[in-house]
């Protein structure tokens, strides 16, 4: 089974449920540049890069991830993996390849909740300028997916490049008062794509992951006979996300349907032994899943 078709039957098992974007404060300007090389592999013939943005510091306080359950709960799982922290990392991909420079996702930048804002400095230290890339795929529009779409003056900060985004996040996007001003900024740029399409024939394939956000996609890349799946935010965490998906988390707004989506993709991961790409997870973010007692662990390939 192809992961496209595997992801049609995984969708088949929820149902949509909506969820707002949340509007956040402007914070300082961008940081210094980061020193180190993005970190860079290979999916087929194609040149990728994880590139660091920032991170989001997370408090263990039965608000954000396991909502509702003790801190206690929480800290037990996660010191059963050999961890103590719930911060995330922010890290958008790059890929380049038969002619086009791909980002998915665009970091935070300035939003006050993360500490974002190296997208730049990381993309130009894998030897990429703003006004090379030719195409963006967002996730969706929660802010450290789409902060980074604009600059400080409130122009695209990748000019020449189109911006792929599902209708129905669109259309999301487009009600929401709070984001008024990028839709105005990035309206000219936005192909709009049908969930699960395939945006880039041979190359990138929407994989709609119900319940995060109204149009939430995954993103298949593909070269040669390699593959990777961006998984944007179907998962989060690690360790909390993979070993208990189904768990509530603050990010999915409430949403039941998030929690199935998270399992089901999941189980598809571990069963054909996918290769992801976590924007959210400790840097840089790459690894496959696998079964692992009632849920399951991530086994990162690098980092």
């Amino acid at each position: 089974m192809t992961l496209r078709k595997a992801a049609l039957a995984l969708t088949a098992l929820t149902a949509l449920a909506a969820c707002s974007p949340k509007t956040e404060p402007a914070a300082p300007p961008e940081p210094a540049a980061v020193a180190q090389a993005p970190y860079s592999f290979k999916i087929g013939a194609l040149q990728a890069n994880a590139l660091l943005d920032g991170a989001i510091k997370v408090a263990n306080d039965g608000k954000t991830f396991g909502v509702g359950r003790p801190p206690a709960e929480v800290a037990a799982v996660l010191k059963g993996a050999g961890h103590d922290s719930l911060d995330l990392s922010i890290q958008p991909l790059l890929v380049r390849g038969e002619g086009r420079v791909m980002l998915f996702d665009t970091g935070a930048a300035r939003v006050g909740f993360a500490q974002g804002g190296k997208l730049l400095a990381s993309m130009r230290a894998a030897g990429v300028d703003p006004a090379q890339v030719t195409d963006i795929f967002i996730s969706h529009s929660h802010a450290d997916h789409v902060g980074g779409l604009v600059g400080v003056d409130g122009g695209l900060t990748f000019p020449n490049a189109a911006i792929h985004v599902s209708a129905p996040e669109w259309a999301a996007m487009q009600a929401d008062p709070g984001q008024a001003a990028l839709v105005k900024a990035i309206a000219p740029k936005v192909a709009a794509f049908a969930p699960g399409a395939e945006i880039l024939p041979g190359l990138v394939t929407a994989v709609e992951v119900r319940g995060h956000t109204p149009g939430h996609s995954a993103f298949e890349i593909a070269s040669n006979d390699q593959r990777l799946l961006y998984v944007g935010d179907t998962v989060h965490h690690f360790v909390i996300s993979v070993a208990k998906p189904e768990w509530d988390i603050e990010y999915d707004g409430g949403s039941t349907t998030a929690p199935a989506s998270r399992r089901a993709l999941l189980k598809l991961a571990a069963d054909q032994d996918l290769r992801l790409y976590a924007v959210h997870f400790p840097y840089p973010g790459l690894g496959r899943v696998k079964a692992h007692g009632e849920g399951f662990a991530w086994v990162p390939e690098a980092g």
